[in-house]
C-alpha cells in the first residue's frame, strides 16, 4: 500500500549552509534508547555534544526517576506529611503539564499513579496502600510541591517527551538549528537536512501487519508520540489480553479495544502526556476529546483479527 503522508502547516528557515553533514550519536537513557541526528559541519567536535546531551538526559532521571530511589521523585514520595518541596524549574514545567492534562481528562491521566502500577506488577517493586491515586490531593502552588502523606508521584507517561524537548532546548542553544531527537520511540524534528527535505518518520502501528496503510510525517518543528497496549502487556488467568496502560479512574487496566494513539504537537511532552490520556479515555472519548482539544491525534482501534483507524480533525489536516 503507498504510504500517507503528513505535513506541517507552515514549513519556515533556510536550509542547513552548504556543505553540512547529517551526524549520529546514540546512547541510553530511562531503561531505553536515545539518539540524535543533527545537521553540522565536519569538523563539529561531536565528543562534546554527546557529553552535553547524556549530562542533560542524567538531570531528568535525578529530578524525575520512579526507579531510582534518590531521586528528586523518589524521596518526596517518601517524604514526611506536611513537608514542602520546592522544585527545579524542568520537574515544575512537568508538573504543570501533568496537572493541566490531568485536569482536562478528569483523572485519565493521573500523575499520582505510582501505587497502582506497583500493584500491577508494571512498576518498581513497592509497598502499595490499595493501589490508590488521587491528582486533586497534590497541592502544587509557586514551584512548591506538598507532600500530604500519601502522595506517590509516577511521571513516566509524560517526563519521557519533557527530556526529547530538553535536548532540543540544549541543541538550539548550541547552535544546531536543525536535528531530530528520539527517545524511545518519542521524537521532535527542527529545521531541516541538508538536502532542505524535512525529518521524515513512520507513524507506528501495533504490528506490521496491521493491514492499514503506512504513514509518514514530516517532523519540521513537531514531535510525535504514542502510546499502545502493544508494547507491554499479558495474559490473565482467563486468557484476556491485559495492557499495562492503567485507567487511574477505575483502577484496572484499559479494555476498549483501543490498540495505540499516536499525537503531534509542537513540544514531545505535551504530545506524550496527551497520548497517554486519550489511550485512556478510548477512541470514541478520545476522539471527541482531541476534537474540543484541536489535537491532532490517530487512534487504532482493534477490530475482530484486524485494526481499524479513526483520525481527529486536526490530524486530518496534516494529510497532504
Amino acid at each position: 500500500m503507498e504510504a500517507r503522508v503528513l505535513v506541517p502547516l507552515a514549513i519556515t528557515g533556510q536550509p542547513p549552509a552548504w556543505g553540512q553533514l547529517i551526524h549520529e550519536l546514540r546512547g541510553e537513557t530511562m531503561g531505553t534508547s536515545w539518539s540524535v541526528r543533527l545537521v553540522a559541519p565536519a569538523e563539529l567536535r561531536l565528543a562534546s555534544i554527546e557529553a552535553a546531551i547524556q549530562r542533560v538526559l542524567d538531570e531528568v532521571i535525578a529530578e524525575m526517576s520512579h526507579w531510582e530511589p534518590n531521586s528528586l521523585l523518589s524521596r518526596f514520595n517518601r517524604a514526611p506529611a506536611g513537608s514542602r518541596h520546592v522544585l527545579p524549574s524542568g520537574f515544575a514545567s512537568v508538573m504543570d503539564a501533568a496537572l493541566t492534562v490531568a485536569a482536562a481528562s478528569e483523572g485519565a491521566f493521573d500523575p499520582t499513579a505510582l501505587e497502582l502500577v506497583q500493584r500491577w506488577g508494571f512498576g518498581p517493586p513497592g509497598k502499595t496502600v490499595g493501589g490508590r491515586c488521587d491528582w486533586r490531593a497534590l497541592q502544587w502552588r509557586d514551584g512548591e510541591l506538598l507532600q500530604n502523606g500519601s502522595a506517590r508521584l509516577d511521571l513516566s507517561a509524560i517526563a519521557k517527551g519533557h527530556a526529547v524537548d530538553r535536548v532540543c532546548r540544549l541543541l538550539l542553544e548550541c547552535g544546531v538549528s536543525h536535528h531530530l531527537v528520539e527517545i524511545g520511540g518519542e521524537l521532535r524534528g527542527c529545521g531541516l537536512k541538508p538536502d532542505g527535505s524535512p525529518w521524515w518518520v513512520d507513524v507506528e502501528f501495533p504490528s506490521a501487519d496491521s493491514g492499514l496503510a503506512p504513514m509518514r510525517i514530516a517532523l519540521h518543528g513537531l514531535a510525535i508520540a504514542s502510546s499502545g497496549d502493544y508494547r507491554r502487556c499479558y495474559l490473565d488467568a482467563q486468557g484476556q489480553r491485559r495492557s499495562h496502560t492503567l485507567d487511574p479512574r477505575t483502577c484496572t487496566p484499559i479494555a476498549h479495544g483501543l490498540a495505540a494513539v499516536s499525537v503531534v504537537h509542537e513540544s514531545a511532552m505535551w504530545a506524550d502526556g496527551w497520548s497517554t490520556a486519550l489511550m485512556v479515555l478510548g477512541w470514541a472519548d478520545g476522539r471527541r476529546f482531541a476534537q474540543e482539544r484541536g489535537l491532532a491525534a490517530l487512534f487504532v482501534q482493534r477490530a475482530g483479527d484486524g485494526f481499524e483507524e479513526h483520525m481527529s480533525p486536526a490530524w486530518l489536516e496534516l494529510l497532504a
